[in-house]
């Protein structure tokens, strides 16, 4: 899992710096396409992958009996950890909701941190209602079993065209959902605290009536007097 001082000096990175971030790391593809906020002005929203994947529905397999089964959706919120972030592999399908209120609810309560998918959600008023932080493609009226079959949780998922490992680490706001390889972590923290505060600076210079070039990215003038600017904070 992610601790709490981490996880808070994440809520204060853009997932726009730790793409930034990840890219001159080599990592291109980080970012989950389609996963964006269900509700306008969510807060940033970090933690630790807990994975789920669906694949297309099976008559046999996909039916309202299975909701009951030992291996569903309902048996694999139970064994969510609270602080987590549900990231559901649904292959991008949008008429078949594979959560709704109920699920989302149960979800909160355990202290789940969100929900990310390339999927949609149903019944959305109630969703919202259950203030879990949600990013998805949308909403649609059917149930998953209408277009999926869950079958399982906690192994690697390509959520949006990424792959997502269990406790891959999780960051999402109001430009979308991006994975912070597990291993990678307190680099990217390091790096990324310090491209926030530069851009930070950066802003503050174009505030006064600076000009990009030789700003932004700081040439070596600009990066010496970045660097004396944190010596008088």
């Amino acid at each position: 899992m992610i601790d709490q001082q981490t996880v808070d000096v994440l809520r204060g990175i853009s997932t726009a710096t730790l793409t930034t971030v990840l890219f001159k790391k080599g990592l291109r593809n980080v970012w989950l396409r389609g996963a964006q906020p269900i509700r306008p002005g969510q807060p940033r929203t970090v933690g630790a992958a807990f994975t789920l994947r669906f694949v297309p529905a099976r008559e046999d397999l996909a039916t309202p009996e299975s909701w009951s089964s030992p291996r569903s959706t309902r048996a694999a919120i139970e064994a969510m950890p609270s602080g987590c972030i549900a990231v559901v592999d649904a292959m991008g399908v949008t008429d078949a909701g594979i959560f709704g209120d109920i699920l989302c609810a149960r979800m909160a309560k355990r202290g789940v941190a969100g929900l990310v998918t390339d999927g949609v959600v149903r019944d959305v008023d109630g969703v919202l209602s259950t203030g879990l932080a949600v990013w998805g493609k949308g909403t649609a009226a059917p149930a998953s079993v209408a277009g999926l079959t869950f079958v399982n949780w906690q192994e690697p998922v390509a959520c949006g065209g990424v792959a997502v490992f269990p406790n891959d680490i999780i960051v999402a706001d109001s430009d979308g959902a991006v994975v912070i390889p597990q291993a990678m972590l307190m680099e990217i923290i390091e790096l990324a605290a310090e491209q926030e505060r530069l851009e930070t600076w950066i802003m503050s210079q174009v505030n006064e009536g600076a000009s990009l070039p030789g700003l932004y990215p700081p040439n070596e003038e600009n990066r010496l007097r970045y660097e004396k600017s944190k010596t008088q904070q």
